[in-house]
């Protein structure tokens, strides 16, 4: 199956050119980088290093930036899509654990970092992601382990059916209620998030973890 592997970033020059070579020696897959309106060279980097790179003119966020991602798998001859972060902080080695896992029958694969590893993660990160996940639970009915998980493959006759209209960080969760919405057959495996000083102040304040239920609930 023809797979592509689907990478959001906004200034990530820093990584952007190691994180595509590391996941193109993984893997037999093409890789499409979505340029969200960066202000640093992410984008002849991303070119150099072998990726197709789509832009936004504008910074619009990385759930616009998924689905730009997955607007253009849908138009193309890919069978299977995964998320894939640009920081460094997921493990390309993986990626064929979860389409493994996906070609068994599965419309989405969820990587879990509660069933795999996760060092370094700050505690108050851990606090903010189990609210999140109790959230999610209670909101959709799905018994996860973990949430606002980027680490996923889906068929992408699966991601024709979702909607996606958050923009910014609480795409995640609302892919989760789409899951739902859609009864389509999920499963979770175990991932490994290797947090630096780099994907930490790439990633989530604590301030924007409680945006994100503050945009779920009054959308």
């Amino acid at each position: 199956m023809a797979t592509i592997i689907i990478i959001p970033a906004y200034n990530e020059a820093a990584k952007i050119g190691e994180v595509i070579s590391s996941v193109k020696s993984a893997g037999d897959w093409d890789i499409v980088v979505i340029d969200d309106g960066s202000i640093d060279a992410t984008v002849e980097s991303a070119k150099s290093a072998g990726a197709i790179v789509l832009r936004h003119g504008i910074n619009r966020g990385q759930g616009a930036a998924l689905k730009t991602g997955v607007e253009f798998a849908s138009r193309s001859s890919y069978d299977t899509a995964v998320f894939f972060d640009a920081d460094g902080q997921m493990v390309p080695e993986e990626i064929k654990m979860l389409l493994d896992k996906l070609a068994q029958g599965y419309d989405a694969v969820l990587g879990s970092r509660n069933l795999g590893q996760a060092p370094n993660m700050p505690l108050s990160r851990r606090l903010l992601k189990w609210l999140a996940l109790i959230f999610t639970r209670m909101t959709t009915g799905l018994q996860l382990t973990d949430t606002h998980m980027g680490f996923q493959a889906w068929t992408v006759a699966a991601l024709k059916k979702i909607n996606l209209d958050q923009d910014r960080m609480a795409h995640a969760s609302q892919i989760l209620t789409e899951i739902a919405r859609n009864k389509l057959k999920y499963v979770e495996m175990p991932v490994t998030i290797r947090y630096s000083d780099y994907s930490l102040r790439k990633g989530q304040t604590n301030w924007g973890m409680f945006k994100i239920l503050w945009d779920l609930m009054i959308k």
